[in-house]
């Protein structure tokens, strides 16, 4: 279900984007406002990332093979780092550029009301995009802030989408400051200006995405809560009498590793371990679909290895 919410904002979000891409481009050669080319292409980098989203959403959906026995899953956190490259590298170092190409060589500006035009409908159409991501990121929140669910979210895909929009619509703002402005004061500088802040906009979007997707690369592991519900199960079982460690390791959006060292009571049998093995492997699958790879390392009290289990 997580999957499909994810493309359903995708999709819309591509939508959006490219339709708006086009139309600000098209006001930015007849106006020759700096800040609309910048939010031309920030629109067409959100697009080109999106389908990157997309692109990563679907590699990380192909089973297990012999090359990759844990999956895919990793790809989408790969090419969300390839998106906050892009968005940084692109989008912010080119509105960067036209920004300070402007206040080095101002020239005045064009007829603006196309621009106003375009920026409206880009608002419109945006500020739908947004909202759809919206939804589908309050669903992730659950009540925690933003930064918490952008921190704790192992899918990527609807932050980075409502990151972008939230960022477009900043910009359509800043991009309509600096036309207003500029031409109420006779001061090309400032489309220069807006296009500046647009960059930093972006720079600032990549730098997140690119932070989350790099601790996820690296190594994440389950969220506390996740851990801590684990070990409730794992300690309520009879035969336990102490969890040792629990290690977890995130392979995609919903898939977790886990490798469980426990220490069973001291009159089972190895026979009675292996079953009790199996009763926690279930137990914890019920409760949490997304532990897909199971390893539990059975120990007696006087710390032999009784049992291996791979689920």
């Amino acid at each position: 279900m997580e999957v499909e919410s994810a493309k359903k904002t995708i999709f819309v979000a591509i939508g959006a984007n490219f339709a708006i891409a086009i139309v600000k481009f098209i006001s930015a050669f007849f106006s020759g406002s700096s800040a609309m080319l910048s939010e031309g292409i920030h629109s067409l980098v959100d697009t080109g990332n999106e389908l990157l989203l997309l692109l990563g959403l679907r590699a990380a959906q192909k089973p297990p093979d012999a090359s990759h026995p844990f999956g895919y899953g990793q790809e989408l956190y790969f090419w969300t780092l390839v998106v906050a490259f892009g968005i940084f590298s692109i989008g912010g170092g080119m509105s960067l550029y036209e920004g300070i190409d402007r206040l080095l060589n101002p020239h005045p500006l064009g007829d603006p009301k196309w621009s106003y035009v375009v920026l409206g409908f880009a608002f419109l159409v945006e500020g739908y995009s947004w909202n759809v991501a919206l939804k589908e990121f309050q669903v992730q929140r659950a009540g925690k802030s933003i930064w918490k669910t952008i921190r704790a979210s192992k899918n990527l895909v609807v932050p980075s989408v409502l990151l972008e929009d939230s960022a477009a619509l900043l910009g359509i703002a800043v991009a309509f400051s600096g036309l207003f402005f500029g031409h109420l004061f006779n001061a090309p500088y400032l489309d220069g200006v807006a296009s500046i802040v647009i960059g930093l906009l972006l720079v600032a979007v990549a730098f997140i995405l690119g932070y989350e997707s790099k601790e996820l690369l690296v190594g994440e592991g389950a969220d506390p809560e996740t851990v801590d519900s684990i070990r409730q199960l794992a300690t309520s079982d009879s035969a336990v009498d102490e969890v040792l460690r629990i290690l977890t390791l995130h392979l995609g959006p919903e898939e977790i590793l886990l490798n469980l060292d426990i220490q069973f009571s001291k009159t089972l049998s190895a026979s009675e371990v292996g079953c009790v093995v199996e009763r926690l492997e279930q137990t914890i699958r019920n409760e949490h679909p997304e532990v897909q790879c199971i390893f539990i390392e059975a120990k007696s009290i006087g710390s032999k290895r009784y049992a291996t289990s791979q689920g």
